[in-house]
């Protein structure tokens, strides 16, 4: 008898470029989820707005990110692979759930406060309401699993209240989206310089992104953070240095990170040595995708294919669910 696959959803915001830690903290994994789950991996074209108000590059941003995410892997036959505003009825239940969210609770979550801070000039309503939008894309194609960093559990949770605060008030329609990860392989990338995880938007000389040519590739992990050395055998290794090996870890052989555990605990190592093991490993691993990507992006049309045809097929299931939402509500009128 058929199983019908649980259902997987994420979104990635078309705002910066995909690098090392998107890859290797979600990326990854949705290669792998899209053999054993039904994944609706979307770019959250509306959310970016919130901050990013300028359109002139959006739409080279959203093609970007999708040949990237091709381009690691993901297959538009297996995961449906689409833009969120090609979905309409995103809106409609975000209107909807609009209704059952709460001002207090809006303004009390953490990137609310967050955004607030960094765009003062810039407080919109929609950055208010950035997780009712959040909960539109999990719910609209009641999904069960979501994966998500640290940042995000509070708006998983502001979802599951909004699931439950619907189903309370009008019918049971929505499951309550969980938490998901492959657990021991979600990794956390460190910069480049020992502070924080890479970001895109941030320093971009400490981070490595997945369009980087190979000598910018070279000329970032040269410049890694590190010191003079080990003074004697059994020294504690900083944590700049630790991150240096967790990165080699990712893309280096055993042989490669044995050589300079070795020699960093018998206080011979030579860091330029390691940076350029590093780096030559970094190109090969960045290289292939970057080049996946490049020839997509040369292919507008095959792209702009894959997003219509991923966007109709999330329709798909997002109008059964607004058909449910509508006849819960007792709007259905003919």
């Amino acid at each position: 008898m058929y199983k019908q696959k649980e259902i997987v959803l994420s979104g990635i915001r078309p705002t910066g470029f995909l690098h090392l830690g998107n890859y290797f903290g979600a990326m990854r994994n949705y290669v792998r989820m899209q053999e054993e789950y039904e994944c609706y991996f979307f770019v959250a074209d509306w959310h970016s707005l919130t901050t990013h108000p300028d359109t002139k590059e959006l739409k080279q941003s959203v093609l970007r990110v999708v040949a990237e995410n091709i381009a690691a892997g993901i297959n538009p036959q297996k995961a449906c692979l689409y833009a969120q505003s090609t979905v309409p009825e995103i809106a409609e239940l975000y209107l909807l759930l609009n209704m059952l969210a709460y001002k207090g609770e809006l303004e009390k979550t953490v990137t609310f406060k967050d955004k607030v801070r960094l765009q003062p000039e810039n407080v919109n309503a929609g950055l208010l309401t950035y997780p009712v939008l959040q909960a539109a894309d999990i719910l609209i194609h009641r999904s069960k699993y979501v994966p998500v960093g640290k940042d995000q559990e509070q708006h998983l949770e502001m979802a599951r209240n909004f699931a439950q605060r619907f189903n309370y008030r009008y019918g049971d329609v929505f499951p309550e989206p969980q938490a998901f990860n492959y657990g021991s392989d979600l990794v956390k990338v460190p910069s480049l310089d020992g502070s924080g995880k890479m970001s895109k938007s941030e320093n971009q000389m400490v981070t490595l992104y997945l369009a980087d040519d190979d000598d910018l590739i070279r000329k970032k992990v040269m410049k890694a953070k590190t010191d003079s050395g080990p003074t004697e055998p059994g020294t504690e290794m900083p944590e700049y240095i630790k991150n240096l090996f967790l990165l080699m870890s990712l893309v280096s052989d055993e042989s490669t990170i044995s050589l300079f555990k070795q020699q960093y605990n018998n206080a011979s190592i030579r860091y330029g040595d390691m940076k350029k093991a590093l780096a030559d490993d970094m190109v090969k691993f960045i290289s292939p995708i970057r080049e996946r990507a490049n020839n997509l992006l040369d292919d507008t049309a095959s792209l702009q294919k894959i997003i219509k045809d991923g966007g109709e097929k999330a329709r798909i299931s997002a109008q059964k669910t607004i058909e449910a939402v509508r006849e819960k509500l007792g709007v259905n009128y003919y």
